[in-house]
């Protein structure tokens, strides 16, 4: 009986150590989508009241997580019984990626004057204030689950790939999965308290010696951190996008062999980004004039 309760913890331990190392490769993998998804999110949970900040990450946060809920289980279920569908779904969550980037590109280029009309509505009425927080927050969490569902289809090419066992392949995504929520998200909310941590330094030394330098550097540089976050947030939504449509579209793929990677992706993200805006606001005219 006691040789049969070692056995069993032998085999534990064996499958452990099986996730362990499926784990890390996976991570490995995914690495490139991780430091984009951080700068995304990064980016999506900035530009809030003080305040609200840590509120608005932790709702981010809980979404992230029911997001990985959603999609593991689709994810396995999918590959087993319907493969060919992870890939038009990755080709769908690319498109609204896509469109996503070229839209902050749009509203840059074109309605910036508007932009700072509706900053000041939402400082004005709360009520649109409070509206314009939980699209931002929807927004963000459908990016999520774009993001979410690449990172959860790259990790299972990889362990499949080493022909695990399928129980080894649903420990070590899944673990995969929760280390991602946890280290973007803990990051992200790292990066928007940085001025909070350079008062306490500044008020903690009486605004004298090392300790206030570097907190005085910490409140300066969170503006521009913030601003950097906004342009590589968006160049991230069109490399992830294009990277998506390269890798999983042959017509893509085979388009200018010469051309660097990263330049394909981005440019394959931008042009069905800029396309998906206008149809998008084609339809929109349309429905207003119908509405007329």
């Amino acid at each position: 009986m006691a040789s049969g309760f070692f056995a069993i913890l032998d085999d534990i331990a064996a499958l452990m150590d099986d996730v362990a190392v499926t784990s890390k490769l996976a991570t490995q993998k995914t690495a490139g989508i991780l430091g984009d998804d951080l700068a995304v999110n990064a980016e999506k949970a900035t530009g809030f009241l003080s305040s609200r900040e840590l509120p608005v990450l932790w709702a981010i946060t809980k979404g992230s997580f029911i997001n990985k809920l959603i999609i593991l289980p689709v994810v396995f279920l999918l590959n087993y019984f319907f493969p060919v569908l992870i890939t038009i779904i990755l080709v769908l969550g690319g498109i609204y990626l896509a469109y996503e980037g070229a839209e902050k590109i749009v509203e840059f280029i074109f309605h910036r004057s508007k932009k700072g009309h509706e900053v000041l509505q939402e400082s004005v009425l709360p009520d649109t204030a409070e509206n314009s927080e939980k699209s931002k927050i929807g927004s963000a969490i459908k990016t999520d689950f774009i993001l979410s569902l690449e990172i959860v289809i790259i990790a299972l090419a990889t362990v499949i790939e080493h022909e695990h066992p399928l129980l080894t392949q649903i420990l070590s995504v899944s673990f995969v999965a929760i280390i991602a929520t946890i280290g973007v998200y803990g990051i992200v909310a790292l990066i928007v308290r940085m001025d909070d941590a350079g008062y306490f330094l500044i008020k903690k030394s009486d605004d004298k010696g090392l300790l206030s330098v570097f907190g005085q550097f910490l409140v300066k540089a969170l503006p521009m951190i913030i601003k950097i976050l906004s342009v590589v947030g968006t160049i991230a939504l069109l490399l992830v996008s294009g990277g998506i449509f390269v890798h999983n579209i042959d017509f893509f793929h085979h388009l200018f062999p010469t051309v660097p990677s990263i330049v394909k992706d981005f440019g394959f993200g931008l042009i069905v980004g800029l396309l998906t805006v206008g149809i998008v606001m084609v339809f929109k005219s349309l429905f207003s004039a119908v509405k007329k």
